[in-house]
Parts: C-alpha cells; sequence; structure tokens
C-alpha cells in the first residue's frame, strides 16, 4: 500500500491506484473528475516521483512534477506528500 500524507494526515493508497478519493477524503474540492477544470489541483511537497508523468489534461493546464491534479494522479508505490 502507497501513502499519501495531505496535511500531516496519512491515506493509504492501493499502489497504482488513483488517489482521487483520498484527495476527497481529505477536503480537497473536485468538480468534473476528468481533468478539465483544476478545480483539485494539488502542491506535491515531496515524494514526485512515486506518481505517474503528467497526463495530457495537466500538461494542457501548464501543471508540471509538482502542481497535479488530484483527480489524474495515480500513486505508483511509496509515500507522497501533498498539500492544496
Amino acid at each position: 500500500m502507497a501513502k499519501l500524507i495531505i496535511d500531516n494526515i496519512t491515506y493509504e493508497v492501493a499502489d497504482g491506484e488513483q488517489m482521487a478519493q483520498a484527495c476527497a477524503n481529505a477536503g480537497i474540492p473536485f468538480n468534473c473528475n476528468s481533468g478539465v477544470c483544476g478545480s483539485c489541483q494539488i502542491k506535491i511537497l515531496e515524494g514526485e516521483k512515486n506518481i505517474n508523468e503528467l497526463n495530457k489534461e495537466e500538461m494542457d493546464l501548464g501543471l508540471d512534477r509538482t502542481h497535479r491534479l488530484g483527480c489524474q494522479c495515480k500513486i505508483l508505490t511509496g509515500t507522497v506528500k501533498a498539500t492544496y
């Protein structure tokens, strides 16, 4: 199991799974859930190498490895620390 830490609260996420539910549980706002609106943007503080590469939707919004969309990220393995 991977770990997502948002504002010092740890959420477990299965390796390779979307972290959208954990982000929603942490209170991050979601609107479209398809990577278009950008409402679920998070800042990765640690562990960006443990997340999948940016996808087209994130690149279209001008995001980078440390500024991601919670609805589009998958934790491959390990621990990721983020805030919003």
